[in-house]
């Protein structure tokens, strides 16, 4: 790539995307083709087509994603699978249709067996079953990796794919319904400081910007207090999903843009695939290598808030897999590493938050 390369960033608006628009903008690029999902609905395929026949992008980083928590995932099924399927399909069979250089997948960690060695290599995916509430998204994005490595073997492209670990960062999903750990851990906390507190002004600005199903900061205090104990948050007592004991890798997103951009400069297929009697596995994992309980997690971001509160775990609630801890092996050996540190980056993320 070249500081004029045309760049299609699908996905530019979320967490992931933005992150990689931001990187790419601070190393010097500048010709990118951007497109919101009003402008270009990635699930149908003749508008995607069209695009690409119009556009001709020579680089694509395949960003875009129907995502979600660990309740979004298991009551959602069939969105996850069908729309990442879609989107994925016609990104990738667009850019081998109309010449593109080189495209970048990225997937997660979810790929891989429920009961994978830990850290997770590559080479473990489809050695065993996969964890049952987020099956369909997981199943989508093996799908896109395998995509991926077939049109390079049967045309010749060069499309890589990456598994990021879990993400946070700014431009999170701070949707109580459909959010992942780390942003959830945080609003909840903020909402419960500010319950603690009896920062009601605090309390109704946050509703205000971030309404919960359709309840705004206009809404009497009883309404507000009844709507956020259906959430686990109540004064004085905030209670979390599942038991506290899994443990998560938690990963800045503008670190994975830095490294998706170092792929997409330094790395080919070709290089991946050197020593392979047979290709498969070729993607790699995105991560940081290290760990921590949720409950942990949760016990940072309560110092990081201010929250004086106690914390809970509903045991019923699913925990999702245990542990999902990368082998970030492949990815140091091509020369790359994570820079910011968990507690560093949830001090950053919830000043985001607040000034979001």
């Amino acid at each position: 790539m070249n500081s004029e390369s045309k760049i299609y960033i699908a996905g530019h608006t979320g967490l992931v995307g933005s992150a990689i628009l931001h990187n790419l903008k601070q190393k010097g690029y500048r010709s990118f083709l951007l497109q919101t999902h009003k402008e270009l609905d990635l699930t149908d395929q003749a508008a995607v087509l069209s695009f690409f026949e119009r556009e001709r992008p020579e680089y694509v980083f395949l960003a875009a994603a129907h995502v979600g928590g660990i309740l979004a995932n298991h009551t959602y099924r069939a969105d996850f699978i069908y729309n990442n399927l879609m989107i994925q399909n016609n990104v990738i069979h667009a850019a081998y249709r109309y010449g593109a250089k080189k495209l970048l997948f990225l997937g997660s960690t979810c790929i891989y067996p429920k009961d994978a060695p830990q850290p997770m290599p590559e080479d473990c995916l489809l050695t065993s079953p996969l964890e049952y509430t987020n099956e369909p998204y997981a199943i989508a994005k093996i799908a896109g990796i395998k995509m991926c490595e077939s049109y390079n073997l049967q045309y010749g492209t060069n499309f890589i794919s990456v598994m990021p670990t879990n993400l946070y960062g700014p431009n999170d999903n701070f949707n109580l319904e459909t959010s992942h750990v780390v942003p959830a851990i945080i609003r909840k906390m903020h909402l419960a400081k500010c319950l603690y507190d009896k920062s009601w002004d605090l309390l109704r600005r946050d509703l205000d910007r971030r309404p919960i199903e359709g309840i705004g900061g206009e809404a009497s205090e009883e309404l507000i207090t009844q709507l956020l104990s259906t959430y686990g948050i109540s004064a004085g007592r905030l209670m979390l999903w599942g038991t506290g004991n899994p443990m998560r890798e938690l990963l800045w997103s503008e670190d994975m843009a830095d490294a998706c951009t170092y792929l997409m400069e330094k790395v080919d297929f070709a290089a991946l695939t050197e020593g392979k009697t047979e290709v498969r596995n070729t993607h790699i994992n995105i991560g940081t290598g290290k760990d921590s309980s949720i409950r942990g997690i949760a016990q940072q971001v309560k110092a990081i808030v201010g929250y004086q509160g106690g914390i809970e775990f509903d045991a019923s609630k699913p925990d999702g897999t245990f542990r999902k801890l990368t082998d970030v092996r492949r990815l140091q050996s091509l020369g790359w590493q994570h820079k910011v540190e968990q507690e560093e980056g949830l001090a950053r993320l919830y000043n985001w938050y607040l000034q979001a």
